[in-house]
Protein backbone atom coordinates (compact mmCIF):
# COMPACT_ATOMS: atom_id res chain seq x y z
CA UNK A 1 0.00 0.00 0.00
CA UNK A 2 1.29 3.38 -1.07
CA UNK A 3 1.86 6.06 1.88
CA UNK A 4 2.61 9.66 0.02
CA UNK A 5 3.28 13.08 2.23
CA UNK A 6 1.88 16.00 0.85
CA UNK A 7 2.37 19.14 2.92
CA UNK A 8 -0.01 22.50 2.90
CA UNK A 9 1.16 25.94 3.89
CA UNK A 10 -1.18 27.84 5.73
CA UNK A 11 -0.31 31.77 6.21
CA UNK A 12 -2.54 32.88 9.23
CA UNK A 13 -3.79 36.31 11.04
CA UNK A 14 -3.71 37.55 14.17
CA UNK A 15 -5.49 35.96 17.12
CA UNK A 16 -7.51 33.01 16.86
CA UNK A 17 -8.62 32.42 12.60
CA UNK A 18 -10.45 29.38 11.28
CA UNK A 19 -9.27 27.83 7.99
CA UNK A 20 -11.04 25.58 5.74
CA UNK A 21 -8.59 23.38 4.15
CA UNK A 22 -10.83 20.91 2.93
CA UNK A 23 -9.78 22.19 -0.99
CA UNK A 24 -5.89 21.86 -0.37
CA UNK A 25 -6.52 18.53 1.11
CA UNK A 26 -8.68 17.35 -1.96
CA UNK A 27 -6.07 18.63 -4.37
CA UNK A 28 -3.42 16.87 -2.36
CA UNK A 29 -5.39 13.61 -2.86
CA UNK A 30 -6.24 14.13 -6.64
CA UNK A 31 -2.22 14.54 -7.08
CA UNK A 32 -2.07 10.64 -6.30
CA UNK A 33 -2.75 7.71 -7.55
CA UNK A 34 -4.88 6.97 -4.84
CA UNK A 35 -8.65 5.90 -4.79
CA UNK A 36 -9.42 4.32 -1.34
CA UNK A 37 -7.80 4.49 1.78
CA UNK A 38 -7.16 7.53 3.97
CA UNK A 39 -5.74 10.66 4.44
CA UNK A 40 -3.92 12.03 7.68
CA UNK A 41 -4.32 15.48 8.57
CA UNK A 42 -1.71 16.19 11.24
CA UNK A 43 -0.69 19.61 12.27
CA UNK A 44 2.09 20.60 13.27
CA UNK A 45 2.62 23.17 15.65
CA UNK A 46 1.23 23.13 19.19
CA UNK A 47 -0.43 26.51 19.12
CA UNK A 48 -3.03 25.09 15.76
CA UNK A 49 -5.72 22.35 15.93
CA UNK A 50 -8.08 21.02 13.77
CA UNK A 51 -11.64 20.01 13.62
CA UNK A 52 -13.97 18.07 11.14
CA UNK A 53 -16.85 20.68 11.68
CA UNK A 54 -19.45 22.92 9.94
CA UNK A 55 -17.85 26.08 7.50
CA UNK A 56 -20.43 28.67 8.48
CA UNK A 57 -19.34 32.19 9.47
CA UNK A 58 -21.86 32.72 12.02
CA UNK A 59 -20.64 28.93 13.65
CA UNK A 60 -16.83 29.89 13.41
CA UNK A 61 -17.44 33.11 15.24
CA UNK A 62 -19.27 31.26 18.05
CA UNK A 63 -16.64 28.71 17.86
CA UNK A 64 -13.89 31.58 18.84
CA UNK A 65 -15.95 32.86 21.66
CA UNK A 66 -16.20 29.34 22.98
CA UNK A 67 -12.81 29.02 22.72
CA UNK A 68 -11.62 32.55 24.49
CA UNK A 69 -14.14 31.72 27.14
CA UNK A 70 -12.19 28.61 27.88
CA UNK A 71 -8.88 30.41 27.98
CA UNK A 72 -8.89 33.51 27.98
CA UNK A 73 -6.30 35.70 26.92
CA UNK A 74 -6.19 38.02 30.50
CA UNK A 75 -5.84 34.94 32.74
CA UNK A 76 -2.56 34.51 34.59
CA UNK A 77 -0.60 31.45 33.52
CA UNK A 78 2.78 30.17 34.77
CA UNK A 79 3.97 29.58 30.95
CA UNK A 80 4.19 33.47 30.21
CA UNK A 81 6.62 34.18 33.16
CA UNK A 82 9.11 34.08 30.35
CA UNK A 83 11.88 35.69 32.64
CA UNK A 84 11.12 32.47 34.77
CA UNK A 85 11.50 29.79 32.30
CA UNK A 86 15.10 28.68 30.54
CA UNK A 87 16.34 29.26 26.85
CA UNK A 88 13.44 31.40 25.52
CA UNK A 89 14.53 32.78 22.42
CA UNK A 90 13.93 36.94 22.10
CA UNK A 91 10.66 36.50 19.70
CA UNK A 92 8.78 34.14 22.32
CA UNK A 93 5.49 34.99 23.06
CA UNK A 94 2.78 35.74 25.29
CA UNK A 95 0.91 32.50 24.69
CA UNK A 96 -0.01 30.19 27.14
CA UNK A 97 -4.07 30.15 26.28
CA UNK A 98 -2.89 29.39 22.78
CA UNK A 99 -1.59 26.10 24.11
CA UNK A 100 -4.91 25.82 25.90
CA UNK A 101 -7.07 25.99 23.30
CA UNK A 102 -4.99 23.63 21.25
CA UNK A 103 -5.38 21.00 23.85
CA UNK A 104 -9.24 20.97 23.68
CA UNK A 105 -9.39 20.68 19.81
CA UNK A 106 -7.30 18.13 18.28
CA UNK A 107 -3.71 18.00 16.36
CA UNK A 108 -4.36 15.29 13.49
CA UNK A 109 -8.07 13.84 11.85
CA UNK A 110 -8.18 10.73 9.41
CA UNK A 111 -10.68 11.15 6.93
CA UNK A 112 -11.63 7.61 4.28
CA UNK A 113 -11.15 8.74 0.80
CA UNK A 114 -13.76 6.72 -1.26
CA UNK A 115 -13.84 6.49 -5.02
CA UNK A 116 -10.91 9.23 -5.15
CA UNK A 117 -12.84 11.54 -2.53
CA UNK A 118 -13.32 12.58 0.77
CA UNK A 119 -16.20 10.52 2.48
CA UNK A 120 -16.69 14.06 4.63
CA UNK A 121 -20.63 14.48 5.15
CA UNK A 122 -22.70 17.22 3.45
CA UNK A 123 -21.80 19.94 6.39
CA UNK A 124 -18.56 18.57 7.02
CA UNK A 125 -15.39 20.53 6.34
CA UNK A 126 -11.86 20.34 7.30
CA UNK A 127 -10.83 23.51 9.54
CA UNK A 128 -7.27 24.54 10.49
CA UNK A 129 -7.74 26.57 13.83
CA UNK A 130 -4.86 29.26 14.16
CA UNK A 131 -4.37 29.99 17.70
CA UNK A 132 -1.46 32.61 18.50
CA UNK A 133 -0.48 34.21 14.96
CA UNK A 134 -0.21 35.40 12.56
CA UNK A 135 2.62 33.07 11.86
CA UNK A 136 3.30 30.81 8.26
CA UNK A 137 2.54 27.24 9.35
CA UNK A 138 2.52 23.91 7.62
CA UNK A 139 0.07 20.66 7.73
CA UNK A 140 0.73 17.28 6.55
CA UNK A 141 -1.72 15.38 4.91
CA UNK A 142 -0.25 11.31 4.57
CA UNK A 143 -2.14 9.97 1.79
CA UNK A 144 -2.49 6.22 1.93
CA UNK A 145 -4.58 3.81 0.04
CA UNK A 146 -4.90 1.36 -3.17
Amino acid sequence: MPIINKLIEIDTNQGINIHNITPQIETAISSTPIQNGQVLVFSRHTTTALAINENEERLLEDIKVFLQKLAPESERYLHNDLHLRPNIPPDEPINAHSHLMAMMLNNSEVIPIVDGKLALGTYQSILFFELDGPRKRTVLCQISGE
